[in-house]
């Protein structure tokens, strides 16, 4: 019974440790190489501008992948390199409940190019987009912030699914 016991332990560690190997848990599978990360400031050309986006975008950017890849931050030229602009910011009707709107979209859409120079075959260039709803009979801009953090919060998680995770 404890020759079994001791088995299936042995067996448990060395599964858990190969799929341990170049992945972490933050989702992170990059290869050993890449060390370094550097992110251009992104503009906002979309027609509706909110003034702190850019500011908020490029460093929520910096920070997913200097805390969640352990990444070393560079003003230019890093193994991965995110350059971009935020192409959309919409507010657009949900629902319409008699005759009017009962809720209301936020959208961001950002364009994103990112450069892996360790592996060029992982680089892409590619528009990310995510929204939330708010209900239409708040004043947008008491909920504004919230639901920027929160659209921001879900881009950087696929940005960096893609560039880091190779989703």
């Amino acid at each position: 019974m404890r020759v079994k016991q001791l088995l299936i332990l042995l067996v448990s560690v060395l599964a858990w440790q190969s799929c341990k190997i170049g992945y972490s848990f933050t989702g992170a599978s990059l290869s050993p190489d890449v060390k370094t990360v550097s992110v251009d400031y992104f503009d906002n050309r979309s027609s509706l501008v909110n003034p702190g986006l850019s500011q908020n975008f490029t460093e929520s950017l910096k920070d997913k992948f200097t805390s969640d890849a352990g990444l070393s931050l560079v003003s230019s030229g890093g193994d991965l390199e995110f350059k971009g602009y935020i192409s959309a910011y919409s507010l657009t009707p949900v629902s319409i409940q008699q005759n009017e709107a009962a809720m209301m979209r936020l959208t961001i859409s950002v364009q994103v190019e990112f450069k892996n120079n360790i592996d060029d075959k992982q680089s892409y260039s590619q528009t990310f987009s995510d929204f939330e709803d708010y209900n239409a009979d708040s004043d947008f801009t008491s909920v504004e912030e919230e639901l920027n953090r929160a659209i921001l919060e879900k881009l950087m998680e696929k940005i960096f699914l893609k560039s880091a995770a190779n989703w």
